[in-house]
């Protein structure tokens, strides 16, 4: 995978993909291509509605402005399934910008949905009022972004915040849970992974998984595992083990 080129079309995200042959992109997405792209008439772009549905479109007239808008031709529209293999990161929440930089590799290397996790062990805090509301938004909007970076036709699903036992109830639910743990015995690589259903990967905080969550995730039916020999950090974790998740199942096929 390489990375973005002058020839690749940007995608935009719309609420809903158009129902005909013209339509026209406004508000945000419309801003940022006309002032932050300065897009021309004539440029390809893609629409996604975040939901697997793609359409390539032209850029039949462009009007700037406060509220600039633009007039676009549709070519092809698509529809990208799935993965058969669903992958959710219960990311631990992280100090200064590093939640959001996890939440963005994660995004990139496609995670299909992002659990917010109050662990005992992190150094940030959320709470139910303003602050951790905004928190929470700013986590969806890198998503959002990375999403759109990435070119993906899903943006993955970012959750309410949640606390170890609320989660120990999703381990339980999930095909398979692996909580990530450099002192794990068993490597990923020596797993037999599933072909398809629900995968959750659990990633713990700067000072790791406390010894009383990974028990009461390895109760609940979760396997402790490795990536390998290095120690990572809490913002690159999952998008590591994302990449391993892809080559050693049919998620990249």
């Amino acid at each position: 995978m390489g990375g973005e080129t002058d020839t690749t079309p940007p995608v935009f995200l719309v609420p809903a993909l158009p129902d005909s042959d013209l339509t026209v992109l406004d508000g945000e997405e419309a801003h940022h291509a006309v002032t932050v792209r300065r897009l021309r008439k004539g440029e390809r772009l893609t629409l996604s509605d975040g939901r697997g549905g793609m359409a390539d479109c032209v850029a039949e007239a462009v009007h700037p402005g406060r509220r600039p808008t633009v007039e676009l031709r549709v070519r092809d529209i698509r529809s990208v399934a799935a993965p058969a293999l669903r992958v959710t990161v219960a990311q631990a929440l992280a100090k200064g910008d590093r939640g959001e930089l996890a939440v963005e590799l994660a995004t990139e290397a496609g995670v299909d949905a992002i659990v917010p996790w109050r662990a005992a062990r992190s150094v940030a805090r959320w709470d139910d009022g303003p602050r951790g509301a905004k928190a929470l938004g700013k986590w969806r909007a890198t998503a959002r972004a990375a999403a759109k970076q990435a070119r993906r036709a899903w943006v993955p699903e970012v959750s309410e915040p949640m606390t170890t036992r609320e989660l120990a109830t999703v381990v339980a639910e999930a095909d398979l849970a692996l909580v990530l743990d450099g002192a794990a015995p068993e490597a990923l690589t020596d797993l037999a992974l599933p072909e398809k259903g629900e995968l959750l990967l659990v990633v713990g905080p700067e000072g790791g998984v406390a010894p009383e969550e990974l028990a009461a995730f390895v109760e609940a039916g979760a396997r402790s595992v490795r990536l390998g020999p290095t120690v990572l950090r809490t913002s690159t974790a999952a998008a590591v083990a994302l990449g391993a998740l892809g080559a050693l199942t049919a998620r990249w096929v």
